[in-house]
């Protein structure tokens, strides 16, 4: 292994392994593959036991940018007692009910492990130290039947968060379709039909790392982040087969024990490009001030902004 060679964007955290200070380690591998995923895995899972969760956006039906079933089934295979999760969406879809969402995930092939639909039976409260916007988020009741959690994002742009990370797959994911949804998202009480009337930008960011927050200390030590940079559209996969076609070339994939320093180090990559491929991505991110999410992160003492970034073979 190798530590990659990367210039920083301006205002990054990454630092060279010899400088001062704690740093988060993020292992970094530029084979999108299910060996490779595996072995990044590896490197990090050493407090993963018991009945393991997978959260995985499993997407519309026939979205084009899901991560590939078969590099996942591989994964899964190798994670003793593991089932992917989800969670019912809060807007009318695909996935809206649980009968919905089952034929979904039938689908898109998602029918070679369990797959626990988390509040399939209802939801369960999770408190928020210290949150920002937040004293406590409603996760699917299931969640809590887990001893450890495996976050298996696909990173993408998002349209209301910029960016969907790690941070953004459990602050959304795990979050109760008809209710934890509702907080995070800021309408408990009014719900506008037009979702560009919802709160956004920092006050949205803040109530995702409320959400991600809540799950992170629940799990505690027993929770690592998998961050996979491919068909990056600017779109989330809930758009199904109406996101947008990615521009950006993919990357990679990304491991780590520290959620902070993931999304940070793949912003820091996107940003970074030196194809110039990244232009439509960026914007997303900008114009929704999704780099808010690593701030919020920050200040909610989530994570380390400072990593060093390890590249494997």
């Amino acid at each position: 292994m190798t530590e990659f060679k990367q210039a920083p964007v301006v205002g990054s955290k990454r630092v060279d392994a010899g400088a001062p200070g704690t740093k988060a380690k993020v292992y970094f591998t530029r084979s999108i593959d299910a060996e490779h995923l595996i072995k990044l895995y590896n490197l990090v899972n050493e407090n993963i036991y018991g009945k393991v969760a997978i959260k995985l956006h499993t997407g519309e039906k026939h979205g084009p940018n899901i991560l590939p079933r078969d590099m996942v089934q591989a994964f899964q295979a190798t994670v003793p007692d593991s089932a992917i999760v989800e969670t019912n969406t809060l807007y009318p879809g695909d996935r809206y009910t649980t009968e919905e969402h089952r034929d979904t995930l039938k689908v898109n092939g998602w029918t070679f492990c369990p797959v626990d639909i988390l509040d399939e039976e209802g939801d369960v409260a999770l408190p928020v130290r210290n949150g920002l916007r937040l004293k406590e988020v409603h996760m699917g009741g299931h969640l809590t039947n887990y001893d450890s959690l495996i976050v298996l994002t696909h990173f993408k742009g998002h349209a209301m968060g910029g960016f969907g990370g790690s941070m953004k797959n459990i602050a959304i994911g795990c979050a109760s379709g008809q209710v934890g949804k509702r907080e995070v998202h800021l309408v408990v009480d009014d719900m506008p039909a037009n979702f560009e009337e919802w709160p956004m930008k920092e006050q949205f960011m803040e109530t995702m790392a409320d959400s991600a927050k809540a799950t992170c200390d629940y799990f505690g030590k027993h929770i690592v982040f998998l961050n996979v940079m491919r068909r990056m559209s600017v779109d989330c996969d809930c758009a199904g087969v109406a996101a947008e076609e990615p521009t950006i070339a993919d990357i990679g994939i990304c491991a780590s024990t520290d959620i902070l320093a993931i999304d940070q180090a793949c912003c820091d990559m996107v940003f970074t490009k030196p194809e110039g491929d990244q232009k439509d991505l960026v914007e997303r991110i900008t114009s929704r001030h999704g780099l808010h999410q690593l701030t919020a992160m920050q200040k909610q003492k989530m994570g380390n902004p400072q990593y060093e970034l390890i590249e494997v073979e």
